[in-house]
């Protein structure tokens, strides 16, 4: 008998590797900038490079992943991790410009990101469990608990140890993907449809209700990370706070909040209407993004910020569920365009607060202000799909 929990062990310690590849580099931008001397304006495009491989992969997902099999391609996934993380510490000393090596290991660590970002949804979703919206709560859950372990533990690192010493650390996160290709290799996985039976790229544009998805997932990737991005620099602009103290003020506590929405959703999901508990998660989010942009106070501004983590947290793996529902045949082509559309919204809704911000001479909430469109064309595109679906 298979014993699918395996997968779904696998897949947990998958979304853990992605967390690590998104949020570790990071935490090191300004050692970067010391002590290889690298600009700040290069320094930035390490985020950029990250997001575009992540895109660019899951364009080759939606193509080819079918023909070369999950297993394979989900083991590479953990192997490019490994070889990016380790990378990180040993490239930049091989070349006259460490920029160079630096962007080489980014490469590599987000091309298994983006495998594992388009791969791990449907592998669980594949799996023969009962309520698949719970589990797929759950699953992303790992993420969120993947992005608190790094900051805290690298945090906790860099305090007692020493940030000069950050290449051991870089090395020590590389242990989770390296464990975990064993895991891909000797877990059971099944496919979400029969070979050939997928429906292909072009189907699923000529699908109107494919496109609403689309946007859904847009708008879910916005809402998330246009507060998750701005999380630190709200908590050290507004409240006063270091760099050290923001980072585990803001992002920290907002990937638990986002973390404990997923976990309620895995445990009590086969009780709540998804649709609906998306449409109060959308409202909330909105008030979130309110209290951030008008609060006169501070901390009320903070605690909108953390709350936010809590209201998106259901968005990602509620619009892929949506999904799965409304397009059962759509297959990996869809799973890995939605994964771009997250991306998409992931890449456009920070920068837009950004460059509202900074028209507004550096000014965080007026940026805020405008990310409040996201969780309101959210909330519109699940009532149509509501309307939708009692039309039906």
């Amino acid at each position: 008998m298979k014993n699918y929990k395996r997968t779904l062990l696998a897949c947990y310690l998958g979304f853990i590797t992605q967390a690590i590849c998104a949020n570790f580099a990071p935490l090191l931008f300004l050692r970067f900038h010391n002590f290889y001397g690298i600009p700040l304006g290069q320094i930035a495009l390490i985020s950029s490079i990250f997001f575009f491989t992540q895109l660019v992969v899951d364009l080759f997902c939606a193509k080819y992943v079918d023909r070369i099999g999950y297993r394979k391609c989900i083991v590479a996934s953990e192997i490019f991790a490994a070889a990016g993380l380790i990378g990180l510490a040993f490239l930049p000393e091989l070349f006259a410009n460490p920029f160079t090596g630096i962007c080489i290991a980014v490469v590599l660590y987000a091309i298994g990101s983006g495998l594992i970002e388009v791969l791990c949804s449907p592998i669980v979703e594949a799996c023969p469990f009962d309520n698949k919206e719970s589990v797929m709560s759950l699953l992303h859950s790992f993420y969120c608990w993947g992005c608190v372990g790094v900051i805290l533990i690298t945090s906790l690192f860099f305090t007692f140890v020493g940030i000069e010493h950050w290449k051991w650390m870089a090395c020590f996160w590389a242990i989770v993907p390296l464990y975990n290709v064993y895991n891909f290799l000797t877990c059971p996985i099944e496919h979400l449809v029969e070979d050939g039976k997928g429906m292909t790229i072009g189907q699923l544009f000529k699908v109107p209700l494919f496109w609403l998805l689309i946007v859904l997932m847009v708008c879910a990737g916005a809402s998330e990370l246009s507060m998750a991005q701005w999380a630190s620099a709200y908590a050290e602009a507004a409240l006063g706070f270091s760099k050290t103290i923001g980072d585990l003020v803001g992002p920290c506590l907002f990937a638990v909040s986002m973390g404990i929405s997923r976990v309620f959703y895995g445990k009590y999901g086969e009780k709540i209407d998804l649709k609906k508990f998306m449409i109060g998660s959308g409202c909330l989010c909105l008030v979130c993004y309110l209290l951030a942009s008008l609060s006169s106070n501070a901390m009320i501004g903070l605690i909108g910020c953390i709350v936010c983590g809590f209201s998106v947290g259901i968005m990602w793996p509620g619009s892929i569920s949506i999904s799965s529902q409304k397009l059962p045949t759509g297959g990996t082509a869809m799973f890995a365009l939605l994964a771009m559309a997250g991306d998409l919204g992931g890449a456009f809704g920070p920068g837009l607060v950004g460059q509202i911000s900074q028209s507004a001479g550096d000014n965080i909430q007026r940026g805020m202000v405008f990310g409040t469109i996201f969780p309101v064309v959210l909330v519109i595109c699940i009532i149509i799909l509501s309307i939708k679906r009692k039309k039906n």
